[in-house]
């Protein structure tokens, strides 16, 4: 990880040209009379210091830096809906997973189970009526004569309650939902007929719905069986809750009330509580955050192009150790940021627009960890987040302070002695001359150095940075 700052690509021309600017004084002799040109070799050596680097071929990578704070996110409240005493509380920074209590009301459990649905309403059996009690009834409404032979006579007809009209030769038939009539007058149904309605019997009826299927896919992983995961609440359903209540030390009802049950995505960290013991459980009692820590940023609105979902970041942390992470999500609204709350490489407030006056609009940038064990100990704290914003593989470079603005315009290299005999060339000037300034283009600048091309620049040469 590169110690010194690097810098900013907005304010790069003006620094370098400055640094330039300073050495034109120094050079001006030489640009004036042309490169190698004029004075001998002795001439030109005498009070000039500074020290000797060598052209060397490497990769550059201009890296980005911008202030973060790790932790665990933002605070979800539990939307709690029991009401009654809060008994107990749990501790800030415990985690509660499946099936385990997030605070006790009325010395009863608020269990935690896993989902996207709100716990908006009981889960239980319906109970309904049934209309019909018995056999059916039927009532006279046709005539006819029938003469009886064998046990009892009668004169009576009836008309049962299916169609057409019924005449006894012997006994007459009454309604056919009812019992058979064995003599005498006609019938006027079954034995049934006339029965109070408050007879009728109560018989359960499944629920269904999402939330059936949400609850019933908790009770089956936390290990309770016997009925089927899907949309509908039945006896066997309620079967496994009167099992669950029963460890839970509730009433063994076979009925969920809605607020013994409270949903979040998976196991959760207890950020804080918002009222004590033996408070009324009303409001918003207890919150949490996600258990893995995160790093959040807030990124330049106008500078997001490398906060891409996916994009791989270096997070150094409080510690001074740097650990690798990825981009999860980027904010689509942008907000005010605190002034001078985030810095940039060039040392001044990310935040602007160019460095100066008002601070820019910030978006939230999330930043997540492959590995939790990674970041140790630490569960928050201000970190630093660097991203590559370009790289040049195989290139020359040198220390941006060997480069020489020329009196012709541009930039050059001042080769020393010692490196234009090592070979005997007298590489750098071209025509001979044992020390000169040969002129260079440059490129990418990063971490202090700066790439540098041209038909007279080789690996290895030695050029002198000026003191």
């Amino acid at each position: 990880m590169d110690d010194m700052k690097e810098p900013g690509r907005r304010r790069r021309g003006p620094l370098l040209i400055t640094a330039g600017v300073l050495l034109v004084a120094a050079v001006s002799t030489v640009g004036a009379l042309g490169l190698g040109g004029g004075g001998s070799d002795d001439d030109k050596a005498e009070g000039r210091g500074g020290r000797l680097v060598e052209v060397s071929r490497e990769t550059l990578t201009d890296r980005t830096e911008i202030d973060g704070q790790l932790g665990h996110g933002p605070q979800t409240p539990f939307p709690v809906k029991a009401r009654g005493t809060i008994t107990w509380l749990p501790a800030s920074g415990t985690t509660a997973h499946r099936g385990e209590q997030v605070l006790r009301v009325d010395d009863r459990p608020v269990v935690l189970l896993y989902g996207s649905l709100p716990m908006y309403r009981d889960l239980g059996l319906r109970q309904t009526t049934d209309s019909a009690a018995g056999g059916g009834s039927g009532s006279s409404t046709g005539t006819g004569e029938g003469t009886g032979i064998g046990e009892g006579t009668g004169t009576g007809t009836g008309k049962g309650a299916d169609s057409g009209e019924n005449s006894g030769s012997g006994a007459s038939s009454g309604a056919r939902s009812g019992a058979d009539a064995g003599g005498g007058g006609g019938s006027a149904g079954g034995p049934d007929a006339g029965q109070p309605a408050s007879a009728a019997r109560q018989r359960p009826v499944p629920l269904h719905g999402m939330d059936v299927k949400q609850f019933e896919s908790n009770l089956s992983a936390l290990g309770y069986s016997g009925f089927t995961v899907d949309d509908s609440y039945t006896e066997l359903t309620a079967a496994a809750v009167r099992r669950w209540q029963k460890d839970l030390g509730l009433p063994r009802t076979g009925t969920v009330d809605a607020g013994s049950v409270v949903y979040a995505p998976g196991a959760v960290r207890i950020a804080g509580t918002s009222a004590r013991v033996g408070a009324e459980a009303t409001g918003t009692p207890v919150s949490y955050t996600t258990t893995s820590r995160i790093v959040t940023v807030d990124a330049q609105a106008t500078e997001t192009r490398w906060a891409q979902r996916g994009t791989t970041v270096s997070v150094e942390l409080p510690d001074g150790r740097s650990v690798p992470g990825t981009v999860a999500s980027v904010g689509k609204d942008a907000a005010a940021p605190e002034s001078g709350t985030v810095s940039g490489t060039d040392g001044g407030t990310a935040g602007g627009s160019d460095g100066e006056g008002d601070p820019a609009a910030t978006v939230a940038v999330v930043i997540v960890f492959g590995d939790q064990a990674s970041l140790g100990r630490l569960q928050s704290g201000p970190v630093t987040v660097r991203y590559t914003v370009k790289q040049r593989k195989n290139v020359l470079a040198v220390p941006v302070a060997a480069l020489v603005a020329l009196a012709e315009g541009g930039y050059g290299l001042e080769i020393s002695e010692e490196g234009s005999e090592e070979d005997g060339s007298g590489a750098g000037t071209g025509d001979g001359a044992s020390r000169g300034f040969v002129p260079v283009r440059t490129g990418l600048f990063a971490g202090g150095k700066v790439e540098v091309s041209g038909p007279r620049v080789r690996e290895g040469m030695k050029v002198r940075v000026p003191e």
